[in-house]
């Protein structure tokens, strides 16, 4: 990414791929499922026009560790490393933006925060993981499917993923809201495919949903009724799969205190489909 520098940094025991450009206040980008920071690199230069930005591979994504063991991969456990990440560039407090599995991880964090480090944060196209698993809709459950199959015992999801992982990984880019493959840049995804067609890859994703089942739906139980009172933005795709099914700022109303909420035309992946209007509707709320 041009204007970026790249690194591979130690932190929490996990060795984390990031990228960083920029000058001003900090700002941590996430990514989700089944991306890699590479999601970030049409908007991150935007960003960074007023703020120091920080775009990272969450743990068993990209260029990041892939330890082995589903208790490796809760939200918190993948916070602790962003955490870490951001001290050790010495952005002792930063604001946080996170799609998809990012957004859950940005959740969890400003759950976390008892330091106080975090200023705003950004919830992009999800909602609440303990009401998606627990207020479970047919709807929800065909559309996104990968969450049960994904969470399958070791080795099935993987065997079958692997057998053709363009094919599987692509259909989810263009499931979730009607993406075409000419909506994501091509340097892009062939960064996406990169990452997802190493076993080690698969494997740690789907231990990602496999710890999202257990470990990460008791956390979010035993905070229910919690507020977190950071200025949060909810945004989401206006096309998606979650605002087909949901009324996606409800679903956080009890559990976010200072919330806005808007829309990106498009659907899940409005980031790589329309970053200027993402970029826009970032720098807006952020500043």
């Amino acid at each position: 990414m041009r204007g970026f520098s790249e690194a591979l940094i130690r932190v929490n025991g996990q060795n984390i791929a990031c990228s960083t450009g920029g000058s001003g206040p900090a700002v941590l980008l996430l990514h989700g499922f089944p991306q890699t920071r590479a999601l970030w690199w049409r908007v991150a230069p935007r960003i960074a026009e007023r703020f120091t930005v920080v775009t990272a591979d969450l743990r068993g994504y990209g260029g990041s560790s892939k330890p082995r063991g589903v208790e490796n991969y809760s939200f918190r456990e993948m916070g602790r490393d962003m955490a870490a990440l951001m001290t050790h560039l010495g952005h002792e407090r930063f604001h946080l933006v996170g799609h998809d599995r990012g957004g859950r991880v940005v959740h969890r964090m400003a759950l976390d925060d008892s330091a106080g480090r975090i200023g705003r944060i950004a919830l992009m196209d999800i909602v609440p993981t303990h009401h998606l698993l627990s207020e479970l809709t047919r709807q929800v459950a065909a559309a996104y499917y990968h969450w049960f199959f994904l969470a399958q015992p070791e080795p099935f999801p993987e065997r079958l993923i692997l057998s053709d992982p363009d094919y599987f990984f692509e259909s989810c880019l263009l499931g979730w809201g009607g993406a075409q493959l000419g909506d994501f840049d091509a340097d892009q995804l062939a960064a996406y495919r990169a990452a997802w067609r190493d076993p080690a890859t698969v494997r740690a994703m789907c231990d990602d949903y496999r710890a999202a089942f257990t470990m990460d739906f008791a956390m979010d139980a035993a905070d229910l009724g919690r507020m977190v009172a950071h200025p949060s933005l909810v945004l989401y795709g206006a096309d998606g799969a979650m605002a087909r099914s949901y009324d996606v700022p409800a679903t956080w109303i009890g559990r976010l205190s200072d919330m806005r909420a808007a829309t990106v035309p498009g659907g899940h992946f409005f980031i790589d489909s329309a970053p200027e209007a993402t970029a826009s509707a970032l720098l807006d709320f952020l500043t």
